[in-house]
């Protein structure tokens, strides 16, 4: 039958849906996956501070909070000793080595091997550290040495985490395979999950466990949200995997090459935490304050830092491997530049607004002093958040470039060096100082990992966005006033509906403030961040 249609159409691509990029399978470029993990953390963020207010509420800043984070100290230690961050990080090295060689079977073998090999190592771990979590506990916290009660509840909550590692090292080798895909969907449900499960065990539990209720959250938030989601992930996209235990073979050693540094080397961004914990725990409710400051500097750090170091990561591997060193080194400056940039105004928000932003935390057994004893500690620590977000940035460029022995003898050089500094700081300003030396810490780190990148022809200081990052000093600068300004016509501290209402107006006169100073000055940033298209 005769027809006027054309028997050669010309092809049209289908339609690309806008949420297109949150299908389990797809796949991102470094653009799409920092812009999806940073809603992730968005929300993640959103959760942990709904967390952190219900667990104020219930428990104020006193033994139980005390003892329920210093909980994590020794499992976190068992996850950075025996893991070392080579989960995610070295064996995305070698998996992409594989791929780039189109051996996926090969890599498939490799990744069994390293799973098996290190659930074994990783097991023989937890158990000592189930057997010695008294002993840790008194040594790690020099307060609860006169507080038997308070020491009693920390190691039972500790011995209820440390298991919880084993699930999130299977999660870490699970998303290091997705994440050489450029899949980064399941990776970014994983904190929603994870926070989601210490809330509910909160509340379904806490009338009957009390505090203890949050670590058994924390287990199984590790468990749904790491292992068994990322484990899902690995299996969707044809994972193969094969229980070997094979301590010589080829992909395990080359495995362990990498990781080794990290596993021995000491990196003061773990052991802030620990110093900050060691000083702390001398004061009741200590910990429980300068944690708290952490927590809601965590809250934007985590959407600008490790969202975009996790999302480029692959990234510069995969240049690195291919030799592009000249794109390498443009592509990681760049990354410093912009993240340096927004770190900068995110930190002018964060120290006008702290009062009000930590107000928001204040409920039940969280009181105005508790609040108030806070802010100041989140106003020194927030200065430096720009420092910290890049300080990963840098960190992944060696690791990219597979040298992880540099960044782990930096790392523990400057830990070595910072312990005095501590000491000192916290005797002379007691909490204060402490935060004022983890600020110190973390400038030494990030400066001397960038000073080594340089000195190693890795990346240049000439890549740098100068002229960008003073653009943005400026902007910062006059947001902080603007919100500063606006703050003084605005409800004082007193309800929360207030601190909402002033967090809200005073942040509008930041965003305006930033906005017009940038366009002003020519700056690129504002089209950088809202253009969606691949750096």
């Amino acid at each position: 039958m005769p027809t006027n249609e054309d028997p050669n159409p010309p092809l049209v691509p289908p339609r690309r849906s806008a949420f297109a990029f949150l299908r389990p399978s797809a796949t991102h470029s470094a653009f799409s996956a920092t812009i999806l993990l940073m809603l992730s953390t968005m929300f993640s963020g959103f959760l942990a501070l709904v967390r952190i207010g219900y667990i104020n509420s219930l428990f104020g800043a006193g033994v139980a909070q005390d003892a329920y984070r210093a909980a994590f100290k020794l499992p976190d230690l068992i996850s950075y000793f025996l893991i070392g961050g080579a989960a995610s990080i070295s064996l995305i090295t070698v998996l992409n080595r594989y791929r780039e060689a189109g051996d996926e079977e090969g890599g498939d073998r490799a990744l069994s091997v390293i799973l098996t090999t290190m659930l074994v190592v990783l097991g023989i771990g937890v158990l000592l550290a189930e057997i010695f979590a008294p002993q840790y506990v008194l040594l790690a916290n020099k307060g609860f040495r006169t507080d038997p009660a308070k020491a009693a509840l920390c190691t039972s909550m500790t011995r209820i985490i440390i298991p919880a590692q084993l699930f999130f090292f299977i999660g870490s080798v699970m998303s290091s395979r997705l994440q050489v895909r450029k899949i980064f969907l399941y990776q970014a449900f994983t904190p929603l999950i994870y926070n989601t499960g210490i809330i509910v065990g909160a509340v379904l539990l806490h009338r009957q466990f009390g505090v203890t209720s949050l670590a058994i959250g924390v287990f199984a938030g590790t468990f749904f949200g790491s292992a068994l989601l990322n484990s899902i992930g690995a299996f969707r996209t044809g994972f193969r995997y094969r229980p070997i235990i094979g301590f010589r073979d080829p992909a395990f050693i080359e495995w362990l090459k990498l990781s080794l540094p990290l596993m021995i080397g000491v990196s003061l961004v773990m052991f802030d935490g620990i110093f900050l914990n060691y000083y702390a725990s001398l004061r009741d409710g200590g910990i429980t304050l300068i944690g708290n400051a952490k927590d809601l500097f965590n809250a934007p750090f985590n959407v600008i830092g490790p969202a975009a170091g996790a999302a480029s990561f692959p990234f510069f591997a995969s240049l690195f491997q291919q030799k592009r060193l000249a794109d390498f080194s443009q592509s990681v400056s760049r990354s410093v530049s912009r993240l340096f940039s927004v770190g900068m105004l995110v930190s002018a928000w964060m120290v006008a607004l702290a009062p009000w932003l930590m107000d928001l935390f204040r409920r039940g057994k969280f009181n105005h002093a508790d609040a108030a004893g806070t802010t100041h500690l989140f106003r020194v620590l927030a200065v430096t958040l720009a420092i910290w977000a890049v300080q990963g940035i840098y960190a992944r460029a060696f690791y990219a470039a597979s040298d992880t022995k540099t960044p782990a003898i930096t790392g523990t050089v400057i830990t070595l060096l910072s312990i005095p500094i501590y000491a000192a700081l916290f005797h002379t300003f007691s909490l204060e100082g402490l935060a004022i030396a983890s600020d110190i810490g973390i400038l030494a780190q990030t400066a001397s990992l960038a000073y080594l990148l340089n000195r190693k022809r890795l990346v240049s200081f000439h890549d740098l966005e100068f002229a960008e990052l003073g653009r943005s000093f400026l902007a910062a600068l006059l947001a902080y006033a603007a919100t500063a300004s606006a703050s003084r016509f605005l409800p004082p501290v007193s309800s929360h509906p207030k601190d909402v209402i002033t967090i809200a107006a005073a942040s509008i006169a930041w965003a305006i403030a930033a906005y017009i100073t940038l366009i002003a000055t020519g700056s690129k940033l504002p089209a950088q961040i809202l253009r969606r298209k691949s750096t």
